[in-house]
């Protein structure tokens, strides 16, 4: 089991993330409300059926109840109403944090006025600053009081662990202009050939720098198009289970694991795994690095 020299814990609205493996449990993060979800009726307007959004934050938390692996929501909006409306509607049903996400920096900049005028701002948690951030997108950061974000090491080189640690360096100084004092680090996961590079990218980090780690490992699944005509649709369940959980098993901190309805099937792998690695632990039989 790898232990790290110095890794930092940060606490996010009462969740903990971060540190060595058996001291402080995975946060796994699920997806509501993404591009195709069939719970939304309108992306455009935020129509969408409560009921079934209800049903599926309440199963997270009831797995995360029961196995005390802390579990956040990824709330994604494809317009600045519709955003607006699911954060409203997040913030209501949890009392968790939650993330705040987008393909358009202009929507998250909205939701980032609204998060602040509704006084969300300690419950959210930025997703994502890339490489490719502009300064409006920082400047709306500090002025929100938003002080998490996920740190995306977005890079063109998606065999390079290297390419990922100088991605994630050449971003620190633009944390600071963002106010950013809990930066939760995605390694970047594109496809099934990228995640050994972003695993490596994830430990170097956490180790130099003490930074939790994780990415969104399901991305490997999401894009591998051969694999169901391969294996068959059932396959790609215990596919997305291994993506998620092989950043764990070296010592990562949290996993973006996909679509919230794989709550099911990701929340007993990790917990299994948290369980090994707290006993463990106990031996004091690490691999110091």
């Amino acid at each position: 089991m790898l232990r790290f020299a110095q890794p930092k814990i940060f606490e996010i609205c009462g969740i903990k993330v971060g540190g060595n493996p058996g001291e402080s449990k995975t946060l796994l993060i699920g997806s509501i409300f993404y591009k195709g979800h069939k719970i939304v009726e309108d992306e455009k307007k935020g129509h969408f059926n409560r009921e079934l959004a209800e049903k599926l934050i309440k199963e997270q938390e009831e797995l995360s109840e029961k196995t005390e692996i802390p579990g956040i929501v990824d709330v994604v909006g494809m317009s600045e109403e519709a955003l607006r409306k699911y954060i409203d509607f997040v913030a209501s049903i949890t009392e968790k944090p939650f993330l705040i996400d987008s393909a358009m920096p202009d929507i998250k900049i909205s939701a980032l006025k609204f998060v602040k005028e509704a006084g969300l701002e300690k419950r959210v948690i930025y997703n994502s600053i890339s490489p490719e951030v502009k300064d409006r997108e920082l400047i709306a950061l500090k002025e929100s009081g938003v002080d998490s974000a996920i740190v995306l090491t977005y890079t063109m080189n998606v065999l390079s662990s290297k390419a990922r640690v100088e991605a994630f360096q050449k971003l620190l100084p633009k944390l600071e202009i963002a106010g950013i004092n809990k930066p939760l680090v995605d390694t970047f996961v594109m496809d099934v050939p990228s995640l050994p590079a972003a695993i490596k990218a994830g430990v170097e980090i956490k180790k130099n720098f003490g930074f939790p780690c994780g990415s969104g490992a399901h991305n490997a699944i999401a894009s591998w198009k051969g694999l169901r005509n391969l294996l068959g649709k059932e396959s790609e369940k215990f596919a997305v289970v291994v993506a998620n959980t092989l950043q764990i098993a070296f010592g990562l901190d949290f996993a973006l694991y996909g679509p919230i309805e794989d709550s099911k099937l990701v929340f007993p792998a990790v917990y299994m795994l948290n369980i090994a690695y707290r006993n463990f632990a106990r031996t004091k039989d690490f691999i110091p690095i």
